[in-house]
């Protein structure tokens, strides 16, 4: 039940727990020692009232002894006399009877009453009564003239002086019997107190235990999770995770460490991912510096062999243009092989050189570093003319282009080279197609950039096509036609403009989707090809 609770009230009831340890001990101690107090005050108390009844036995015996004097007058002018001298001696002496039961009764007093064992003095209080009673009969006979002429007056006297003289006596005996019952009552208070004690320690330790297993359970092994859990990651093991069921601040901090670690890994692996793309990049970036720079040594050493060689095919096939007419003007079964040869790997010539003088074009484009002009653009009317235009390509007319742009998108671009861009993403994905097949381009705004999608259903792309789709010379056309150079052109013209360019594809058969993000803003962007142009 209160596992489930939070530290603060875990400790609270830790802290509950130890308050009722300490006041057990405390209750127990306190007891004991209010009980010795106890039984030690009222033994001194008790021990002081002997003194005082042994001096009230002795007042009582010197107002015995004081009237043993009085005699019968043989000579009544001497009789009255000395029996003057015994009345007045006999009242001093009853004075001081009534002061020393004064001091022992006030030394009652101070025991409370109705207590038990030593503490019972209800016989001495009764005693005392009976006493003072006494006294009262004594001082009513006492007071009348010539009592001690008087024999009946006399006898009274001295049987109530001898009732009072056994009261007293009976004083020191009442004390001296709660005396000799102090050791049994001793004995019970301290079997009582020491039971008492030792259920209150065993009732200590029994929540101690408590107190220290609930802290075991609710704190110290909580702690020792975590800091195992941290150690495990810290080593490394980022897929480990520390499990509390606690339901407390302890498990809230293992689940924000869980978490602190799952978006490590998170941040880990898209670190990881951009740094594996930063050095796709690189490498290709790389590549095209390399082709470029080989571009713009070689090519203008190609173009003029290559036009040396179209130019030779033309002057042959133009030399030898009547030949090829007559014997095209033949029936088929009378044709002269090896003309129709001539012919063939003339046109092939013609075709090849101007096939390899159009690569040699690209390669120049594709080597160009000189600074373009950027201006604000239409994104949508530039993507128009181009699906407008490659729409009317033979080629191309049993496959559809569907355009989709709901917002008015201006960039500052150059627009040559974007359409080229656009240009090469639709031809390719056109080319991918079957009959019928459908090409999708999206123009629209996304997080301050202009977004543009070319997406199709035609073959796909392979995971491995996809790694090295923009690398210069890469190709995978059904066809078997290209360069390999288009994309590579267009991936080096969107980096320039300080755009991305990104291609995906869940695998052969199911399209391909092409992604171009440019900033709506013209950047100085340079790329490191440009830097390297520029410094060589």
């Amino acid at each position: 039940m209160f596992a489930r609770c939070s530290i603060r009230y875990k400790l609270l009831i830790g802290v509950s727990l130890l308050f009722l340890i300490v006041c057990a001990l405390s209750v127990s101690g306190l007891l004991g020692v209010n009980s010795y107090r106890g039984l030690v005050r009222t033994v001194s108390l008790r021990a002081a009232e002997l003194p005082l009844a042994d001096e009230l036995t002795r007042s009582v015996a010197e107002v015995r002894i004081t009237f043993g004097r009085f005699r019968p007058p043989h000579d009544v002018g001497d009789s009255r006399v000395h029996n003057a001298l015994v009345h007045t001696q006999f009242g001093y002496d009853l004075a001081g009877v009534k002061q020393a039961l004064k001091r022992y009764r006030e030394q009652l007093e101070q025991i409370e009453p109705n207590g038990t064992g030593i503490r019972d003095n209800r016989d001495e209080w009764d005693t005392v009564t009976s006493i003072q009673r006494t006294l009262e009969r004594i001082e009513d006979l006492s007071e009348a003239e010539n009592w001690g002429l008087e024999a009946y007056r006399s006898d009274s006297l001295r049987e109530e002086l001898d009732v009072l003289y056994q009261l007293a006596g009976t004083l020191p005996g009442h004390l001296q019997s709660r005396m000799s019952q102090l050791k049994g009552n001793a004995r019970g208070e301290y079997h009582t107190l020491i039971g008492m004690t030792w259920a209150t320690s065993i009732m200590s330790i029994v929540m101690l235990g408590i107190l220290v297993r609930l802290f075991y359970s609710w704190v110290f092994r909580p702690l020792r999770v975590l800091i195992e859990g941290s150690r495990v990651v810290a080593s490394g093991n980022f897929e480990h995770r520390t499990q509390l069921n606690s339901h407390d601040e302890m498990a809230e901090l293992a689940t924000t460490l869980n978490d602190m670690t799952t978006q490590f890994c998170e941040i880990r692996d898209d670190l990881d991912q951009q740094v594996q793309q930063r050095t796709k990049e690189l490498v290709r970036s790389e590549q095209l510096a390399s082709v470029g720079f080989l571009a713009a040594g070689v090519s203008h050493e190609i173009n003029n062999p290559l036009a040396i060689i179209a130019w030779s095919a033309e002057s042959l096939e133009s030399r030898m243009h009547d030949i090829i007419y007559a014997d095209d003007m033949k029936p088929d079964d009378k044709h002269n092989q090896e003309v129709t040869i001539l012919k063939k790997y003339l046109r092939r010539i013609q075709d090849e050189a101007f096939r390899c003088k159009g690569i040699t074009e690209k390669l120049l484009d594709f080597s160009r570093i000189g600074d373009v002009d950027h201006h604000d653009a239409n994104l949508q009317e530039l993507t128009s003319d181009v699906i407008e235009m490659v729409k009317h390509i033979g080629s191309y007319k049993n496959k559809h282009i569907e355009f989709q742009c709901s917002e008015h998108v201006v960039a500052c671009v150059n627009s040559q080279e974007i359409k080229q861009v656009l240009l090469n993403l639709l031809t390719n994905a056109l080319d991918s197609l079957d009959e019928d097949g459908t090409v999708t381009v999206e123009l629209s705004l996304h997080r301050g950039q202009a977004k543009l999608i070319v997406r199709d259903n035609g073959c796909g792309m392979s995971a491995e096509v996809l790694e090295h789709l923009f690398e210069p010379f890469f190709t995978r056309r059904r066809d078997g036609q290209g360069t390999g150079l288009g994309l590579s052109i267009s991936y080096r013209i969107v980096v320039d403009h300080g755009g991305k360019i990104k291609a995906t594809s869940d695998g052969p058969g199911t399209g391909a989707q092409f992604s171009v993000f440019l900033p709506l803003v013209g950047t100085q962007h340079e790329t490191q090809q440009q830097r390297r142009y520029q410094v060589a």
